[in-house]
């Protein structure tokens, strides 16, 4: 099997399911609890904080564990929203979000929220100073993704947190979901309020992440209960998945340097391969992250190109999971101004640390059959 859709999900790490099942086995006791047992469960939790914000060169109160990229991104955004709305309903995004904050702030906008959706360039690379110019006395959040999740494009996120550091009454929310352990990013240093963080796009399990909530930042709980997780996630703690989640951030931050520069090698051999294929453009621009490369095949249905590679346990994918079931065009690439039969086409390959050479080059004469063969049945 070759699995390059690393973007929607990675194969967990051995050792982060190691780090769960054992932690499910011996403190499986809730943290809230008032006897002994409880009281180590709480423990390794307040540990489990402790680690995850060393690692993230944040405060341990800073950190705040959920489910996941989506429930981050809703608990930040609507959070601001609604715990600010009596000095202002102004929120700035992009027009290349993903899913899981596009949907928060339409949600918002029916609750009577202005948005303002600003356009990308060609590459899916917003103005800094489209932002400035949005900025306005109501504006409440600004919620800028780090690395888009189609194109691997990288958002100017630090020099849009020094203008944010000039609007104190406003707060700065990055999606980092597909960011972290591929583009550097220093959370703590880039002006950044709020930053979301998902474990199984790191090796980790399904149904974990972070939140980061800078110190001092004040949100509205999306869920009221025992008052957990500094009374902004009420419910029993997930202890074993926030311990494997700790155990999977550890093992990527250990790994970064070298698995970074590994991926932007395949990246520039898969680049290189893709130019000289007939009928096939290259989306993902030449700065972007070092683990997607996005490619469009004008005229060749792309699901039918996924099913021919599926058949050979080849695995790439059409857009983000989160949308792939949902409209054919690619919002993405239609928001960087590509023409609807470039749109419709589109593949993403997303590689892991552990990706290799072989793979790649197994990858690219099947991609390269699978398009002669749909040619010859076009033809």
């Amino acid at each position: 099997m070759i699995y390059l859709d690393n973007s929607a999900t990675t194969k967990p790490d051995p050792a982060v399911l190691e780090s769960f099942q054992q932690t499910s086995g011996r403190f499986f006791a809730n943290p809230s609890s008032l006897h002994p047992f409880g009281g180590e469960s709480e423990k390794l939790l307040t540990k489990a904080k402790k680690q995850a914000a060393d690692l993230l060169h944040v405060q341990d109160e800073e950190i705040v564990f959920t489910s996941g990229g989506t429930e981050g991104n809703n608990l930040a955004i609507k959070g601001i929203a609604l715990e600010h709305q009596t000095r202002g309903n102004h929120i700035i995004t992009t027009d290349v979000e993903h899913p899981s904050v596009d949907e928060a702030l339409k949600g918002l906008e029916q609750l009577g929220f202005e948005i303002t959706y600003l356009p990308v360039d060609e590459n899916g690379v917003v103005s800094v100073s489209d932002v400035k110019n949005a900025i306005k006395d109501k504006t409440i959040l600004i919620s800028i993704m780090h690395v888009n999740n189609e194109l691997g494009s990288i958002q100017p996120v630090q020099e849009i947190g020094e203008i944010a550091k000039e609007h104190p009454k406003l707060f700065f929310h990055v999606d980092n979901v597909q960011g972290f352990g591929k583009v550097p990013l220093k959370i703590a240093e880039s002006g950044i309020d709020l930053c979301t963080l998902s474990g199984h796009k790191i090796h980790g399990l399904k149904g974990t992440g972070i939140l980061y909530v800078k110190q001092g930042t004040a949100l509205f709980p999306l869920f009221h209960g025992g008052n957990q997780e500094q009374n902004l996630r009420s419910g029993t703690e997930n202890l074993a998945g926030a311990v494997s989640l700790v155990r999977a951030l550890r093992l990527i931050s250990e790994r970064k340097c070298e698995g970074i520069e590994h991926m932007r090698g395949l990246q520039r051999q898969l680049r290189e391969r893709l130019i000289e294929m007939e009928g096939v453009e290259i989306n993902t621009p030449e700065d972007a992250a070092p683990h997607i490369m996005n490619v469009s095949v004008p005229g060749m249905k792309p699901e039918v190109i996924i099913h021919m590679l599926g058949v050979q346990e080849i695995y790439i994918s059409t857009k983000s999971a989160c949308s792939s079931k949902q409209s054919d065009e690619s919002k993405i690439l239609a928001a960087c101004g590509h023409e609807k039969d470039r749109s419709v086409s589109a593949l993403r390959i997303s590689l892991a640390y552990d990706t290799t050479e072989e793979e790649i080059h197994v990858f690219m004469n099947a991609l390269s059959e699978t398009i002669d063969q749909l040619k010859t049945i076009l033809e």
